[in-house]
């Protein structure tokens, strides 16, 4: 019986063995067609990264405007005599020394603090002038027909154009009238856009501008308000929007102008260089600010805050403006302080937050209405400490509240921090802007959040055109 027993089971596990390698035989075939053909299957590597490469690029068309409205700008900037305003000295050196020797073609936008925060739309249109063959590292690839793009860039230093204004006649600039000039250029820009064919065919749903400084293109918002606004917040358009309202809660935002789902939200050119976590040193400052007390609207709650603090032991408060004095004064502040504080100004944000990222200085956000740039790509509460303005405003609250944090959760806040340092940078190190660009700069994380909206672009094109002539559009939102 045992003999039976071990020589059956040794004919039943060679009929099993058989059959299983008869099944693998035929599976196997067709595995491999079906992995073939499965369009949902791991394409090779080398594949994917193409693929990867295609998905996240975007097509850009540069609407046809007249030098004169960007880089002969610049040119027109360089040979004013001279700039009176705080922050221009630097600028007025440059005219002595450095401009003969600059390419006259690509003229250096601004070091003036004041206008240079706002330097987006120079590395942007630099970005998309650069030659293919060196664009390897961009997302933004230029087309030259209008109907191959995705969307059509409008290539208007609106922030330059307003600053000259403000720096010549300043007392003209909230009019209509012909001695403002930079209302003269906005005109210009929005006639000759809107004539465009690019422009008719969308409805300028897919048109880009850069509106970095709170008041560019002022005069003509309403009319370029359907297309994709790149702006630093969206405190400059707030008030706008409530005149069109007839709901008094100042708490009630009618985005008929700007909101979230078209427009992008890009960062203020930082003014500090950057401070690398290796060379971080130990901090003896709990709290530092510099910046101006009294400010407008939002920028109330700075001076409040102000007054809680100027005489806290381990707290700096600073007064100034950062021309070369202030930005030496700052440099050493910032690298020298545990926490930077950033209350709203006139606007929710500034371009203290990005020069306390570049210095490695713990940003406390006290800034109820704050938008941040890149907001899903970028977590800023892995290295910000975000405050209610309620609570900062408490005595004594703020500073228990800062001490409470540990070494080692300060010492994690700075490691974030230093991963995301070269998000927020818009120089590629290339005169005018004309060269490679860092895959991991400003500029690519700007044209990949214009990336994600087009989707939702192309949809309101294509509801917009299928409606009846004469059917009016609801005062709302321009992407729905």
């Amino acid at each position: 019986m045992p003999l039976k027993t071990i020589s059956g089971t040794g004919r039943t596990c060679s009929i099993s063995s058989v059959f299983i390698t008869f099944s693998l035989l035929c599976i196997l075939p067709l595995s491999f067609f079906f992995f073939l053909s499965n369009p949902r299957s791991t394409p090779p590597q080398n594949l994917l990264n193409k693929l990867q490469i295609s998905e996240n690029s975007i097509k850009v068309y540069i609407s046809e405007l007249p030098r004169s409205l960007n880089y002969g700008l610049l040119e027109t900037y360089w040979a004013l005599p001279s700039d009176s305003r705080l922050g221009s000295e630097v600028d007025n050196e440059i005219r002595k020394t450095l401009l003969s020797k600059t390419s006259k073609k690509f003229p250096p936008y601004p070091e003036n603090p004041l206008i240079k925060q706002y330097s987006a739309e120079y590395w942007i249109m630099g970005d998309l002038l650069t030659p293919e063959e060196l664009k390897k590292e961009s997302l933004a690839k230029r087309v030259f027909d209008f109907r191959e793009a995705d969307v059509v860039f409008v290539p208007f230093f609106a922030t330059l154009s307003a600053e000259m204004q403000l720096g010549v006649n300043k007392g003209v600039f909230r009019k209509k009238v012909v001695e403002n000039e930079d209302y003269q250029r906005q005109k210009m820009v929005v006639d000759l856009v809107k004539k465009s064919e690019a422009w008719l065919r969308s409805g300028g749903r897919d048109h880009v501008f850069v509106l970095t400084d709170p008041v560019a293109m002022w005069h003509v918002r309403e009319e370029i308000a359907p297309a994709v606004l790149l702006v630093v917040d969206f405190g400059g358009w707030y008030r706008v929007d409530s005149k069109g309202s007839n709901d008094n809660s100042s708490d009630m935002i009618h985005h008929t102008q700007v909101s979230l789902l078209k427009d992008v939200i890009i960062p203020y050119t930082h003014l500090l260089p950057r401070l690398q976590i290796s060379e971080n040193k130990k901090r003896h400052t709990l709290l530092y600010f510099k910046g101006a007390k009294r400010r407008h609207r939002g920028g109330l709650v700075r001076e409040k805050l102000w007054d809680l603090l100027v005489n806290e032991p381990g707290v700096v408060m600073e007064e100034g403006f950062p021309n070369a004095t202030g930005k030496e004064q700052s440099v050493r502040g910032m690298r020298t302080s545990e926490f930077c504080l950033h209350p709203a100004g006139d606007t929710p944000t500034s371009c203290r937050l990005f020069d306390a990222i570049q210095s490695l200085c713990i940003p406390v956000i006290v800034s109820d209405d704050i938008e941040l740039p890149f907001e899903g790509i970028v977590d800023y509460a892995k290295f910000s400490v975000f405050v209610a303005v309620s609570d900062a405003l408490r005595p004594n609250w703020l500073v228990s509240h800062l001490r409470s944090y540990s070494d080692e959760q300060k010492n994690r806040f700075r490691r974030n921090m230093a991963q995301v340092q070269p998000v927020f940078d818009y120089d590629n190190g290339h005169p005018g802007g004309i060269g490679p660009l860092p895959t991991n700069g400003a500029v690519n994380h700007i044209w990949k959040k214009v990336l994600q909206k087009l989707p939702l672009i192309k949809e309101a094109i294509v509801r917009e055109r299928r409606k009846p002539s004469g059917v009016s559009v609801p005062l709302r939102c321009h992407c729905t």
